[in-house]
């Protein structure tokens, strides 16, 4: 049913929004919900932004790598600083290492967005947190198409909740951060609030849990670990 649906809005769109990028994503089938995990390409994706309202913040960077047949693909890595118009916090350039000199060198939120759009065709998207990509992602399609685009995703630390939830766990408020969840599955440390390393850092988390999660990975569906 969810595939039917996507695809309808995908018909949908195409009559409605006349844009290259946004066609060629649009005419890209989806994956399927009953089709084997590994048979599913997957684009772990991570967003640095000035806020967590996307409907009054900005995206500051994007990161994002490839998962093939349940390898990371690093060739395929990308990484975009957002050209910001507005001044940018002292929070923020503290966490982000992002300047307001380095972000008025960055690349226009129209092209990354498109380039965007081509990576996302015809894969499932991976993120740690789903809100902030989700719903910055919305916000930047309404902006610039003036319509949401279909889309589906995986969110880790919604993997994770389940998978304590079914155990009964007590889940502790830091406990589903991206840092203290890589530490639980053995994976090393990196360097936080780099969007790709962040995306990189998503990839190897959700390939972890896959790994940890009991039985022949092999007979897992999409729709066993779909998010959205």
């Amino acid at each position: 049913m969810k595939h039917f649906f996507i695809s309808w809005q995908q018909k949908r769109l195409l009559k409605k929004i006349h844009n290259i990028a946004v066609e060629q994503y649009l005419q890209t089938p989806l994956p399927i919900a009953e089709q084997p995990l590994w048979n599913t390409e997957f684009l772990a994706l991570d967003f640095e932004t000035t806020g967590l309202n996307a409907k009054k913040e900005a995206i500051l960077s994007i990161g994002y790598t490839v998962i093939r047949g349940d390898r990371i693909c690093l060739r395929d890595n990308g990484h975009h600083i957002i050209r910001v118009n507005k001044p940018l916090s002292d929070h923020s350039v503290a966490i982000h290492k992002i300047t307001e000199e380095r972000s008025k060198q960055g690349e226009q939120l129209h092209h990354v967005i498109e380039i965007l759009l081509a990576k996302m065709a015809g894969r499932v998207l991976i993120v740690h947190f789903a809100s902030i990509e989700k719903n910055f992602l919305n916000a930047a399609f309404q902006q610039l198409y003036a319509y949401k685009l279909p889309m589906l995703m995986i969110d880790t630390l919604e993997l994770e909740k389940r998978k304590l939830q079914s155990r009964q766990q007590i889940i502790t408020a830091t406990q589903l951060r991206l840092f203290n969840l890589r530490n639980q599955y053995g994976l090393p440390r990196y360097n936080a609030h780099n969007a790709l390393e962040d995306a990189i850092a998503t990839a190897e988390l959700f390939l972890a849990q896959m790994r940890y999660k009991g039985g022949n990975t092999n007979d897992l569906i999409l729709k066993d670990v779909l998010s959205y």
